[in-house]
């Protein structure tokens, strides 16, 4: 159960990337006070968090609803993390986890963007929304069920503690240090993204789980 709990904090950190969330949000936040940062950041996380627990529980259903195996949404799923993997490998901005520059400028000109775009797309984005579902896909018991939800909450815990240093991280590493983390990070992702393409065909063909 440790390993499993384990695996899934290194891969939920990973694709929610609070550091990389909390460079673009300093940028965003620029001239509020101090106060309505934290206000933002609050707000932002706990939405997302609501987001993610909600497709976590509701989203094995949903697939079943659809007539999607587990198998294939795995695969699926996998393609997803690894494509997320590259843009983080080449430091560069996707729909996938970060904002476009038109969804960039609407944020500005919004008095309030913990719904948008803080909470989605930048916390609980498509890869985070993937990442749960493949975390409770996997048929685990009410106990380890139970233990992913945990590391969610302590995800986007970790998450919101690098909204509030936003500005230190931001002038700590620079962009340059953001980047170099990012690569790592989204190296480690993409060979978590293949294993899931692999497990995904291996079930589907029958070949053991």
């Amino acid at each position: 159960m440790f390993e499993t709990l384990l695996a899934a904090f290194v891969l939920l950190f990973i694709v929610v990337d609070p550091i990389g969330v909390a460079a673009i949000y300093a940028a965003l936040v620029q001239g509020a006070d101090r106060r309505e940062q934290k206000r933002i950041a609050r707000n932002g996380v706990l939405l997302a968090t609501g987001i993610l627990l909600t497709f976590m529980l509701l989203g094995n259903g949903l697939l079943a609803m659809l007539g999607i195996s587990i198998p294939a949404f795995r695969v699926a799923g996998g393609v997803l993390l690894f494509i997320l993997s590259l843009d983080m490998i080449f430091a560069r901005q996707s729909g996938l986890r970060a904002t476009t520059l038109k969804e960039q400028r609407e944020a500005v000109r919004s008095q309030d963007i913990s719904v948008f775009p803080l909470a989605f797309p930048l916390i609980a984005g498509p890869g985070a929304m993937t990442t749960v579902l493949l975390m409770a896909s996997s048929g685990h018991d009410a106990l380890v069920l139970t233990g992913l939800m945990g590391v969610v909450l302590l995800v986007l815990a970790l998450a919101l503690i690098a909204l509030w240093f936003a500005p230190v991280i931001v002038r700590g590493l620079g962009e340059t240090g953001i980047n170099v983390v990012n690569r790592m990070l989204g190296l480690i992702l993409s060979a978590l993204a293949v294993q899931f393409i692999l497990d995904g065909v291996r079930v589907g063909l029958g070949l053991g789980g």
